[in-house]
């Protein structure tokens, strides 16, 4: 269960404002028709999630506790630091025409756009932690939607009243939090 909340509490908080937040958002104002563009993202999202999770378990297979701690340490570290710059989505990054219908458009857009994103790398970061794999590819998900699905829902008008600046801070104190209690050992059963 610690697995799973989390990972889902990590992904919703540094999601918002992050680039494929704002892709919702486009996709929601150019294509109008939300379950599509919210079940592309669901799909996309457990792809790549998914991989991105395997790839952390195996990480942590051939790595000891002790230097998983620390790179985890560094890895949440790094991520507060990423989490406090603002991204921003290009026009020539949302989909010109739905060549393959607004959910195809939206897996493949999600799903390339996430590549090396930050939510995609604390997927590696919670699955190199977490032996359940796959509970943080549930987790990471989960966040995803939570972050994602009001943007898609509420449109525009969620890029105009969420404080960017302060969900950013929140989640960056949320990572060095992490790192710190990583690297002092004081939260031994995140390293397992």
């Amino acid at each position: 269960m610690e697995a799973f909340l989390v990972s889902t509490g990590i992904v919703a908080i540094a999601e918002i404002g992050d680039k494929t937040q704002l892709l919702a958002l486009l996709l929601a104002a150019k294509f109008r028709r939300p379950v599509p563009i919210i079940l592309g993202i669901f799909v996309a999202t457990i792809a790549n999630h998914a991989g991105a999770a395997a790839l952390g378990a195996a990480i942590s297979a051939l790595i000891g506790p002790d230097t998983m701690r620390w790179l985890l340490a560094a890895g949440f570290a790094a991520m507060g630091i990423w989490v406090l710059v603002p991204d921003k989505v290009d026009d020539d990054e949302a989909p010109k025409a739905p060549r393959f219908g607004v959910f195809g458009a939206t897996v493949i857009a999600f799903f390339l756009l996430e590549m090396g994103d930050k939510t995609q790398i604390a997927t590696i970061a919670l699955a190199a932690r977490y032996s359940e794999w796959w509970v943080v590819t549930m987790g990471t998900t989960l966040g995803m939607m939570i972050a994602n699905v009001p943007a898609v829902l509420i449109g525009q008008a969620a890029a105009t009243t969420l404080p960017l600046p302060v969900v950013r801070v929140v989640a960056a104190l949320a990572f060095f939090v992490l790192a710190v209690l990583l690297a002092l050992d004081a939260f031994p059963q995140l390293v397992g």
